[in-house]
């Protein structure tokens, strides 16, 4: 009896990883996008990362895992069951790791992005650790956008925050997966990013923004430029179907006082694979760590 209800749960939770329902989709997903994302996989992309922090460039590493799952409306989790109640969402899990001086850095920012036409991300979180101690921010899509972070710093220990919908940064880097051409342009209220507002200790509020499209050579090119923050962010993704995030760079005053100034972080493609990752943990599964260039 145990052995099967194991094998139950083992089962829902493979589901609630990589194989989420179609039925409700409302968006005009392509064969080749359902093809792509719907294929009981995760895209896992590695990059080399070059972070400013305290005015000084340090080396790390980026990684961007992609995955489709059902979501749980009310709860705003994922789903470990089938449901007719269940939505869709194009999930982004993005880490960095990186070093200052003699003591490490940990960042996760997590958003959910539903594929049923809704105009907004369903849930965003962000968690850092570091020596000093940990901030984690949450942010939950209902009649408004409610949010909730913590941290150890003195002034932001534990806040609860309200604010009307307006466009997110961090469903900036779903969206450009699923409708690239649509991002928003010209003069508009974002919300920044979450790690940015906690590295930079900025109040959590809209803050006026510009977005633009430009081509190179290689890539097309979002552009998001925040004026009053002197924050500008530059996202490099391929041409056609996928759309793969190959490279971006994020700008501006890095330091303490008077002494900050304008540093630019860097993350370049190292590796990328398709992966049903949340199966491969086991020691033998090592050597998918190499094939990604991870340290």
């Amino acid at each position: 009896m145990f052995r099967f209800l194991t094998i139950c749960l083992f089962a829902a939770l493979c589901f609630s990883c990589g194989n989420p329902s179609e039925e409700k989709t409302e968006l005009k997903l392509s064969t080749e996008f359902k093809d792509y994302w719907y294929s009981g996989e995760a895209e896992i992309t590695s990059y080399d990362l070059e972070q400013a922090r305290y005015g000084e460039i340090r080396e790390g590493e980026a990684v961007l895992i992609y995955v489709t799952e059902d979501f749980l409306p009310d709860e705003q989790v994922k789903a470990n069951t089938k449901n007719e109640e269940n939505i869709s969402v194009l999930k982004l899990n993005a880490t960095k790791n990186f070093i200052t001086g003699i003591y490490p850095y940990s960042v996760m920012q997590s958003s959910f992005y539903p594929l049923n036409g809704e105009e907004h991300a369903l849930k965003v979180s962000t968690s850092i650790q570091e020596w000093c101690g940990q901030v984690y921010m949450q942010l939950n899509n209902r009649k408004n956008f409610n949010l909730t972070s913590h941290s150890y710093f003195a002034g932001e220990a534990d806040q609860e925050i309200e604010i009307e919908k307006i466009p997110l940064e961090n469903e900036i880097w779903n969206r450009l997966r699923i409708e690239h051409d649509k991002l928003p342009t010209g003069e508009f209220k974002m919300l920044p990013s979450f790690e940015y507002l906690r590295f930079s200790h900025q109040p959590v509020k809209a803050y006026s923004a510009s977005g633009e499209y430009f081509t190179t050579d290689e890539f097309n090119v979002y552009q998001l430029t925040y004026p009053e923050l002197k924050r500008e962010l530059k996202i490099y993704y391929s041409r056609t179907f996928p759309f793969t995030i190959e490279k971006w760079e994020e700008s501006y005053p890095s330091g303490f006082g008077e002494n900050a100034q304008v540093l630019t972080t860097k993350a370049i493609k190292k590796q990328r694979l398709k992966s049903d990752y949340w199966n491969k943990n086991s020691n033998k599964d090592l050597p998918l760590r190499q094939k990604l260039d991870l340290n």
